[in-house]
């Protein structure tokens, strides 16, 4: 809870989220639940990122230039496996920086592991190796 606390400092503000091995995002925080992060990017737009991964957290100062439509709204749920639960079927784009990535169809979610269509395969991922996740 301490964490989601002083995350929650950062509401609105410029973060870049360190994950390791060369893993890390940059932009607006959003939002902060239990399990995950919720950071609007440059690059893929909202990125929902696994706190259990978060090494470390940067307040950062370089202006933003994103601006944000009217009505701007993403994808919300208390915990991880609720928003991936909500998303079935939808295209997502898992671990997006690191070597390791992936992305297709979010076919099925439980609370070990996804599966994903993926070039007419399903892949079964554990929970344990999702960093972060892009939906659309």
């Amino acid at each position: 809870m301490m964490f989601q606390d002083t995350m929650s400092s950062f509401l609105g503000k410029m973060i870049k989220i360190d994950q390791g091995c060369q893993e890390y995002g940059v932009g607006r925080l959003l939002d902060v639940f239990d399990d995950y992060l919720v950071v609007q990017t440059e690059e893929d737009g909202v990125v929902f990122y696994i706190t259990q991964h978060i090494q470390s957290v940067t307040e950062n100062t370089k202006e933003f230039n994103i601006l944000f439509p009217e009505g701007f709204e993403y994808k919300k749920a208390n915990n991880l496996l609720n928003l991936l639960e909500s998303q079935k079927l939808n295209w997502v784009k898992l671990n997006r920086d690191s070597q390791v990535n992936l992305e297709g169809v979010l076919y099925d979610v439980n609370n070990d592991m996804i599966s994903l269509i993926h070039n007419e395969e399903i892949v079964y991922i554990s929970f344990s190796h999702l960093h972060n996740i892009s939906i659309g």
